[in-house]
């Protein structure tokens, strides 16, 4: 295939791929389990360690002030990292024979400085459509939880959008709050799907600048959603591989490829882990690093496997969200 064609689909066998209509279908056992909301390091009182610090550490010279200084530091540091959401505007969406509101909702990562600043739209169907696929899946969680009605009338005005505009905003908080929630794939496919599935499609459709520019965008995201299985992230990650070697960058698409197979060490059998080292190795090579530790990890996990059906990476890519 050469670059910068669109995808045809044709010469990929039904059985050698998988149709994954989710971003996160991967097998269960391809999940790195954690619990969210995990400090980066711990945090210990300083007054357990302080006998310690007096023979261990530099810190035996501090003064009392400066080494109660140093901890206050230490324990900003320790703050765990959590999701903000806000909902700062609104805007009436009209098209022939329909008209509804799109809600703007901006995610921040707090805990550390949040430069790269997450935003997506949805409109109040969205909402009540996630709303009850929760309610089916974690109803004693969400039996209290109080969604905004439908109002038979007045439903663009002002004051009716700034009320659902805060109402949505503190529905979100609350929903981040429930840990089983927080983690569900409703919950993330909800912040994530849409524009992942507007990628997808402009990846099909040979549109690889547009593609690349909705997945960087879609990647930044779910980093801040998917701290508890970092895993989640490989099938994005490639996708933005695939839409940098199409564009001809092998620089940019060996980063990004890097960053994929960092989250795959623990999962030699995940469906992106032979293709993305095939493709490595083209990479590799045509930027003049080495390639031979990669070819061995190819033709280790071969061994292991017998004969595998040769699938590449961009075939893999174009067949998310195919339904």
């Amino acid at each position: 295939m050469e670059r910068g064609q669109p995808y045809s689909g044709k010469g990929v066998h039904q059985e050698d791929t998988e149709v994954m209509a989710d971003f996160d279908t991967a097998e269960e056992g391809d999940y790195e389990i954690l619990t969210p909301l995990q400090p980066n390091q711990e945090f210990k009182d300083p007054a357990i360690l302080l006998g310690a610090q007096t023979s261990q550490s530099p810190n035996s010279s501090m003064t009392t002030k400066q080494l109660q200084e140093y901890w206050r530091n230490e324990k900003r540091n320790c703050r765990e990292v959590k999701v903000l959401f806000e909902i700062p505007s609104a805007r009436i969406v009209e098209k022939p024979f329909t008209k509804y509101v799109k809600y703007q909702i901006i995610i921040i990562q707090t805990g550390s400085f949040d430069s790269n600043k997450s935003m997506i739209e949805r409109r109040y169907s969205d909402f009540e459509k996630l709303h009850a696929n929760l309610l089916m899946e974690f109803y004693d969680e969400m039996e209290d939880i109080v969604f905004p009605k439908k109002c038979l009338t007045g439903n663009f005005t002002e004051e009716i959008i700034q009320e659902r505009k805060l109402a949505f905003q503190d529905y979100l908080r609350l929903l981040y709050s429930m840990e089983y929630i927080q983690t569900s794939r409703m919950f993330i496919n909800f912040l994530v799907r849409p524009e992942l599935e507007e990628a997808y499609s402009c990846l099909r459709g040979g549109q690889y600048t547009k593609a690349l520019n909705l997945f960087l965008e879609a990647v930044a995201l779910q980093e801040k959603l998917t701290k508890h299985r970092p895993i989640l992230l490989v099938p994005t990650l490639c996708a933005i591989v695939v839409c940098h070697n199409d564009l001809e960058d092998s620089k940019s698409a060996y980063e990004f490829g890097e960053k994929a197979l960092l989250r795959l060490e623990k999962y030699p059998c995940h469906r992106y882990h032979l293709p993305l080292l095939e493709t490595m190795i083209s990479l590799a090579y045509e930027l003049g690093k080495d390639f031979v530790s990669l070819q061995e990890r190819v033709e280790e996990r071969k061994a292991k496997k017998g004969q595998i059906r040769a699938v590449t990476l961009k075939e893999l890519a174009v067949q998310e969200y195919v339904y």
